[in-house]
């Protein structure tokens, strides 16, 4: 499938190099891993994918010194990470992509994820962010793959 998406990117923009904190959203092609939603909130997407409702121990690392860095963690976890059970509506449905992951290269960003969009269109910190019908649907599809073009080859 050759579809372009609407999608909302993060702040710093499209980068072929990406650094962990710049926020920006890296190139590339990008396999889609496994999906984690909101039961209280939405229902489970259609997909292929490894599905999993969110619990509120559930974290990503995304410390570069440490050996769990761009993994899923459970909480408490006593590394710099980020909560995937969130306040805001951003992870209600959230796929996970291989993204530094074979195996994770301590700096080169981490925590790329599918989501849903922030408010407003703001940009995201990194991720790449489509509205949740597009998202199922590209989910019911079987959609395996996405890819981020660099500047200038859109």
């Amino acid at each position: 499938m050759n579809e372009r998406i609407p999608a909302v990117i993060g702040a710093g923009g499209i980068k072929t190099h990406k650094i962990e904190g710049d926020h920006a959203t890296p190139t590339g092609i990008f396999p889609l891993r496994r999906v984690f939603y909101r039961a209280d909130r939405v229902a489970s997407p259609v997909c292929h994918l490894p599905v999993e409702p969110l619990s509120r121990h559930d974290g990503w690392c995304d410390d570069p010194t440490h050996s769990d860095y761009n993994r899923y963690v459970m909480l408490p976890h006593p590394a710099r990470h980020e909560r995937l059970w969130r306040d805001d509506h951003l992870y209600d449905l959230v796929v996970v992509l291989g993204y530094n992951d074979a195996p994770p290269v301590p700096g080169r960003g981490s925590a790329i994820f599918l989501h849903l969009p922030p408010p407003h269109s703001r940009p995201t910190e990194g991720c790449i962010a489509v509205a949740e019908p597009e998202l199922r649907r590209l989910l019911g599809m079987g959609v395996q793959e996405i890819e981020v073009l660099p500047p200038g080859r859109r």
